[in-house]
């Protein structure tokens, strides 16, 4: 039924109707509510199908028309098939399982329609589709096929050997290693900026929960949700508050859907831990994993373009900074007793500071006359040849990630001792690039998402493949049908009336001169007392 159309007439109150009539009326109430769900008009099926070539168009508007393992290495989306190249429950040492990735355009028209995993951008990988990687079985569609000089059908090419794999082609993500389900997960993970593969200690560009990142788990958060408090009240008694309620405000009462709703916003986003920046403070972070693996960084935490380190403590750290917490706490309370001594003693030592305020003051005059004094020996001397890693601080002990702002590049040191450290890693000298794939000429205009414009479109393009003799054997058999179905949407087109699939199966039992079915969607048609309502 058309969106505009009035809502269905009420039915009679039963309290009022006899015995002998009450069975009418409810089977044309279950009629009209099941024809009215099963139901269309043409004209909101193809507002549906508008609808959804422009959703598909919004998801996918890149050109899947090619593969890039011609283009070679790229930073580019990869995608994981895990129904092509099912991993082992359990990877042991004797396991000849090996990981494989596929490009965007690989993954929709290759393994379109198979169990995929969104890894996001990876660097310098090439396609894996059609190569050994993979079986025969599941060739890539898209390459030219150099036995057959026709695309599609290849299969079994060399893999590029330079392809780095880490947990995350088996669909495990964080150290974690969780099994990512997209409708599940809450919150947002960040992707490392990647300073080394797993087998060189780093992690391979994986994802991280931010409560992972410091040792907390994925689900920290849970733990410290407040526990519900009920308000018991009556009209004639103030209302109960447990201890921990908050004070009630003058707005009002929630109903049950709307804290509902605003509880499952709630749920939808985790919070970060405190301490854990903020998003909109780094542009970039580089894992606990990496920054053991490459230890020379480390010096270079709460300088400029880096914010403070941000720890990772093991669940044994955690446990024993909880204990001293809790102490410290329980030592604040039996210090209530001293506070008046404490005050008394402050009064005392007030005359003290102001001496000690100068003698801090000297010395902080005393340290900018000997950085002034360092600085025109740098600007003659030449950055190039002073290290700047000499006036870092010292590097912090235990594990932690660095988190980075957009300009971190240029405060890196690029003398001749530190230059070849930074080389081995490109992502630290300039901002990479990512390959996109060419937008579809539908998709920047108004067509559709793969390149081939609407149904209707991409069905004239097929028939323009076929070959002569079908394409007029499918023409007249169109034309046929074209006849037979003509009465058929006319009779509703006048009278306004919605198309329901019992309609169709109705019509079409009588194409084939199916009698049952005819007798059947008869007896089905004479029970049916639906009205139509104005509107349209």
């Amino acid at each position: 039924m058309s969106d505009e159309s009035q809502p269905p007439i009420a039915a009679p109150d039963e309290s009022v109707v006899d015995a002998a009539s009450h069975e009418a009326p409810s089977r044309r109430r279950e009629s009209m509510s099941q024809r009215s769900e099963d139901s269309q008009t043409a004209a909101d099926f193809l507002r549906d199908q508008m609808q959804l070539e422009a959703d598909a168009r919004e998801a996918l508007p890149y050109s899947i028309d090619n593969c890039t393992k011609q283009l070679g290495p790229l930073r580019q989306n990869v995608f994981a098939c895990l129904t092509c190249h099912p991993p082992p429950a359990e990877l042991g040492a004797d396991s000849d399982y090996e990981p494989a990735g596929v490009c965007y355009s690989c993954s929709i028209q290759c393994h379109g329609e198979h169990e995929l995993v969104e890894i996001f951008q990876k660097r310098n990988f090439t396609c894996d589709c059609g190569t050994t990687r993979f079986s025969a079985e599941h060739p890539c569609t898209l390459r030219m096929n150099s036995e057959t000089n026709t695309k599609g059908g290849v299969h079994s090419e060399p893999a590029d050997p330079n392809n780095k794999y880490n947990q995350n082609f088996r669909n495990r993500f964080c150290s974690c290693a969780i099994d990512y389900n997209p409708h599940e997960q809450k919150g947002t993970m960040f992707q490392c900026l990647g300073l080394g593969t797993h087998e060189e200690g780093g992690c391979g560009e994986d994802w991280y929960h931010p409560g992972c990142l410091m040792g907390l788990g994925p689900k920290w958060y849970e733990a410290s949700k407040p526990t519900s408090t009920k308000i018991i009240s009556d009209s004639n008694l103030l209302p109960t508050i447990s201890e921990d309620t908050p004070p009630q405000s003058n707005t009002p009462q929630q109903t049950g859907d709307t804290a509902a709703a605003e509880e499952g916003e709630d749920d939808d986003e985790a919070p970060l831990p405190d301490g854990f920046p903020g998003e909109d403070d780094f542009e970039h972070f580089i894992c606990y994993k990496c920054v053991d693996a490459n230890p020379w960084i480390k010096q270079y935490a709460g300088t400029a373009g880096f914010l403070p380190a941000l720890n990772f403590n093991s669940p044994g750290e955690l446990a024993s900074s909880s204990a001293k917490k809790r102490q410290r706490d329980d030592q604040a309370d039996g210090d209530d007793l001293q506070n008046e001594n404490k005050r008394i003693k402050s009064e005392e030592s007030t005359g003290l500071s102001g001496g000690s305020s100068a003698m801090q003051n000297d010395e902080a005059k005393s340290s900018a006359q000997e950085a002034s004094k360092e600085e025109p020996k740098d600007a003659v001397t030449g950055s190039d040849a002073s290290c700047k890693c000499d006036s870092l601080p010292q590097a912090a002990p235990g594990q932690f990630s660095l988190f980075v702002t957009e300009n971190f590049r240029n405060h890196f040191c690029r003398c001749a001792k530190c230059f070849p450290i930074l080389q081995k890693h490109p992502q630290l000298l300039e901002e990479e690039e990512s390959y996109e794939p060419p937008l579809t000429d539908a998709a920047s205009e108004h067509g559709s998402t793969q390149g081939s414009g609407s149904i209707y479109e991409r069905g004239e393009s097929a028939l323009r493949n076929v070959d002569r003799v079908r394409a007029i054997e499918g023409v007249m058999a169109y034309n046929h049908m074209k006849e037979k179905l003509k009465p058929f949407f006319e009779k509703f087109a006048g009278s306004g009336k919605a198309i329901s699939a019992e309609d169709i199966k109705e019509y079409f039992a009588k194409l084939r001169g199916d009698e049952d079915a005819i007798q059947e969607a008869g007896e089905a048609a004479k029970s049916d007392h639906r009205q139509e309502q104005s509107g349209y």
